[in-house]
């Protein structure tokens, strides 16, 4: 048995499976999806399903691909519904990632601004307390005054 070793990259191997990009794959299913959730969309199929069944109702015999039951119009459709129901749950969970990880983002940036918060509180405590302590004008004014008396009573 080999141990691959992690200083050196692996070698190319040829594979079978088709490579493709996630995120270019997940961007794709979501402009899908975005487009299968528009008016747009609903308006254009309608219009393909109304031409569908008028041309297989209303043309020659000879050019009708589709008779009446439409057992292909109805395959067709399967077969879009199958293709954009797992479009649309990839598109969701994308989605929900972002959401979850703008979630965190505003959580931590609401601690921080909480932590903030509450340091300029305790300033804003220190500085009443120092505040308290420091002598004002009116009790300088004050103990000038009386001292200015004294001096003039003792002369």
């Amino acid at each position: 048995m080999t141990t691959e070793r992690l200083d050196q990259p692996r070698a190319l191997r040829r594979t079978l499976r088709p490579h493709y990009d996630p995120e270019a794959f997940g961007r794709l299913s979501e402009q899908i999806a975005r487009f299968l959730g528009t008016a747009r969309f609903i308006v254009y199929m309608t219009v393909f399903v109304g031409v569908w069944v008028a041309w297989n109702v209303v043309a020659p015999p000879n050019l009708k691909f589709d008779p009446y039951p439409f057992i292909f119009l109805t395959l067709m459709l399967s077969l879009q519904a199958s293709y954009a129901a797992p479009l649309i749950l990839l598109a969701q969970n994308r989605q929900s990632d972002r959401d979850r990880i703008q979630y965190e983002q505003d959580r931590e940036a609401a601690e921080r601004n909480q932590a903030e918060i509450e340091y300029l509180t305790r300033e804003i405590a220190g500085l009443r307390l120092a505040l308290n302590e420091v002598a004002t004008r009116d009790y300088l004014r004050a103990e000038l005054g009386r001292f200015v008396e004294e001096l003039k009573e003792r002369r």
